[in-house]
């Protein structure tokens, strides 16, 4: 592919983070002061404020990988720019299936919904990793650690279609799945981090 089709992986990311903002403010958009007082009215949104907990963490790790992924590469070409709008198209989805499914009080079909949605962003996501997996292997830069997070993604999605075939039978079962495969990627990703951070600050120092 020509040169002047390669953008920089900074722009990219800019613009993933500006989106991914309004992502995390539209969500929160939608909780509400209780109509009760006490502990009544407190207990009467903790539903939300679980739904609410469990979509800002999605979110959230999928800002922090977003931002590990694309400090991978140098170059971002138009398979990536396309899978990159793809994977912020799904997430920015996930506002509308919150609010959702906490309009319909965590019914099945509306876990349902819920959790298909979190299959297609991960999807997308893990198709923005290969598309940048691929730049790696171009470049000859692509590393165990590539490979192993990757498969993190598709084990992820695993979990997500076990949530998916049971969120009729047991919707909140199937919503603590959702939680779990949070902290799957929460836990080993903090010794990751570190290092990355490190490499980064000292780039950014050169």
């Amino acid at each position: 592919m020509p040169r002047h089709h390669l953008a920089t992986p900074a722009r990219l990311e800019a613009f993933s983070d500006g989106v991914i903002a309004v992502i995390i403010t539209i969500m929160v958009l939608e909780l509400k002061v209780p109509h009760q007082n006490g502990i009544s009215g407190l207990y009467a949104v903790l539903p939300t404020l679980a739904v609410y907990a469990i979509s800002f963490a999605f979110t959230g790790i999928y800002w922090i990988n977003h931002h590990h992924l694309v400090h991978r590469t140098e170059e971002a070409d138009e398979l990536v720019l396309y899978a990159n709008l793809v994977f912020l198209f799904c997430l920015s989805l996930l506002p509308f299936f919150t609010s959702y499914v906490l309009e319909k009080k965590l019914d099945s079909f509306s876990v349902f919904l819920y959790i298909a949605s979190m299959i297609f962003t991960g999807f997308s996501f893990l198709l923005l990793r290969l598309s940048i997996a691929r730049r790696l292997r171009i470049a000859n830069k692509l590393e165990a650690q590539d490979t192993s997070v990757q498969r993190k993604n598709q084990l992820s999605l695993f979990v997500y279609l076990v949530a998916l075939s049971i969120a009729f039978s047991h919707p909140h079962v199937a919503l603590g799945l959702c939680a779990f495969v949070t902290i799957i990627w929460i836990t080993p990703t903090v010794g990751v981090k570190s290092t990355e951070d490190l490499d980064n600050t000292h780039f950014n120092r050169d």
